[in-house]
């Protein structure tokens, strides 16, 4: 029996019944809709030509996604399972997740779910379509990395940060993303950052272990998953530890993760030297210079070893809407990263309140 919902959207977060529950569970929930909410499947398979290959514009982990213009005008982004997939468990049941956690919360910086088809012969979920794609292809596409500029690519980090925090403790109980990467954060056509795929997302359970098996992307994963296997609100900070690094060195942090450990004895390596050189140094702008600074003193912080040292995203937002600190002590020529590892970095004592070093 296939479950068919006539669903307007709203800006309240969307509540699955009891009833729709039971028919995703059984694989059978199939809800499309749009602003008028009017059903719209027909739409989604005429826009699309019955997804043919000439609409498709990238291949994820675990789906192919499309890109299709409504009657109405509006242009959609759309994740499909194809083929084989659909026999694969941990496809069908990452689709499914993804649609629990996105019709359960609002944010600006989070990718809106406008619908979604969840049966046994067709499973694709209904995105709003990001105009400038991911940051990972932004970073490695020379136009548009010189078109985020230094101001963009703070905002950028700023976007990310608050969308963490407001996953991390304003929703209850809080939801883990697990694959925070430059690939699942799209920028819209104002630049706005934007997180997507939520189908490795976890709510965190206090009366659990949370222990699972290892998700994300290579090279974003938090060090302790590897030994631990509990996820927590820490993981995603280790993410955001690397997307911000990677944000203003314009590729992936491999060399600096990777022997953040021995940082504090190489004085050697400085600020100015880890910046995307296709930007101009901002070393005649000393605002800019002080928040490029601060975001990668944050990153740092981000990215120890030992998870309970590391800030909160809603302490990592206060440092990014506090004060920037004090003055550099000239360009960022003097600045190590070593100097970004100590003074005005937010760290976590044991009582897990905020302490900003003199």
């Amino acid at each position: 029996m296939n479950w068919c919902l006539f669903v307007s959207l709203c800006r309240r977060p969307m509540k699955i019944s009891s009833q729709e529950s039971k028919a995703l569970k059984n694989g059978d929930l199939f809800s499309i809709w749009n602003y008028d909410g009017r059903l719209a499947f027909q739409d989604i398979l005429d826009a699309t030509d019955n997804f043919d290959i000439r609409y498709c514009i990238g291949t994820g982990g675990y789906g192919s996604v499309y890109k299709a213009q409504l009657p109405s005008g509006k242009v959609v982004a759309i994740k499909k399972l194809h083929g084989l997939e659909y026999e694969e468990p941990a496809f069908v049941e990452c689709f499914r997740n993804e649609v629990k956690i996105l019709t359960e919360i609002r944010h600006k910086n989070i990718v809106k779910l406008h619908g979604f088809c969840l049966h046994r012969r067709s499973m694709f979920l209904v995105y709003e379509y990001m105009e400038k794609g991911s940051l990972f292809y932004a970073l490695r596409t020379d136009s548009l990395a010189v078109e985020l500029g230094w101001r963009k690519r703070v905002k950028i980090i700023q976007d990310v940060a608050f969308a963490l925090a407001y996953m991390h403790h304003d929703c209850n109980p809080p939801i883990v993303h697990r694959d925070i990467s430059s690939n699942n954060i799209l920028l819209n056509s104002s630049m706005d950052a934007i997180i997507s795929d939520f189908g490795a997302a976890r709510i965190v359970d206090p009366y659990s272990s949370n222990r699972t098996v290892v998700a994300g992307t290579r090279g974003y994963i938090a060090p302790e998953l590897a030994y631990t296997m509990v996820v927590n609100e820490k993981c995603d900070v280790f993410s955001f530890g690397v997307v911000v690094l990677e944000t203003i060195m314009g590729r992936h942090p491999e060399e600096i993760v990777s022997t953040i450990t021995l940082l504090r004895d190489c004085p050697s390596l400085m600020l100015n030297d880890v910046l995307d050189s296709r930007l101009s140094y901002p070393n005649n702008n000393q605002e800019v210079a002080q928040s490029l600074a601060l975001v990668v003193s944050i990153a740092l912080a981000c990215l120890r070893f030992h998870p309970n040292s590391r800030p909160t995203m809603e302490q990592a937002c206060g440092r990014l809407l506090g004060p920037v600190g004090s003055p550099l002590p000239g360009t960022l020529h003097l600045v190590s990263l070593r100097d970004l590892m100590n003074p005005g970095i937010c760290t976590v004592d044991n009582s897990r309140e905020i302490n900003v070093l003199p």
